[in-house]
């Protein structure tokens, strides 16, 4: 008599199962590592726009009337991306409230920006409030 040897159906289904629970587990972390690095280039990129706005504001003696300005004058190369919502355009620009207004001429300018992203980031905290 031969003596078959092989796997039951029990240890297969095991070894599947087991499998399947390291790959949730591994897809998991993966999308929490890239969250992280989303985030770490959105505070990149607002640390990066803010300090140039500054500049501009300590250059000109007034903050610029849009992000663009900072692209014509040749602050910036280009507007960066915001990595949430992938795109140049969605940024929230926030305008200065504490100027001059004996001056009808003056044009309050943007003294801050934020994600344009109604998300939530790993912190719990939406990114617009960043």
């Amino acid at each position: 008599m031969v003596n078959k040897r092989g796997f039951t159906l029990i240890e297969l289904v095991l070894a599947v199962a087991i499998l399947a629970l390291l790959g949730t587990i591994a897809a998991a972390t993966h999308k929490t590592h890239a969250k992280k690095a989303r985030e770490a280039v959105l505070r990149h990129n607002l640390m990066q726009i803010r300090t140039v706005l500054d500049q501009y504001n300590n250059d000109k003696g007034n903050y610029p009337p849009s992000l663009d300005t900072l692209t014509e004058e040749g602050y910036l190369r280009e507007i960066p991306m915001d990595p949430i919502t992938k795109s140049r355009e969605s940024w929230e620009v926030e305008y200065e409230t504490d100027y001059d207004d004996q001056d009808s001429n003056y044009e309050p300018g943007v003294f801050d920006v934020h994600s344009g992203s109604e998300d939530r980031a790993l912190d719990g905290t939406y990114y617009y409030e960043w």
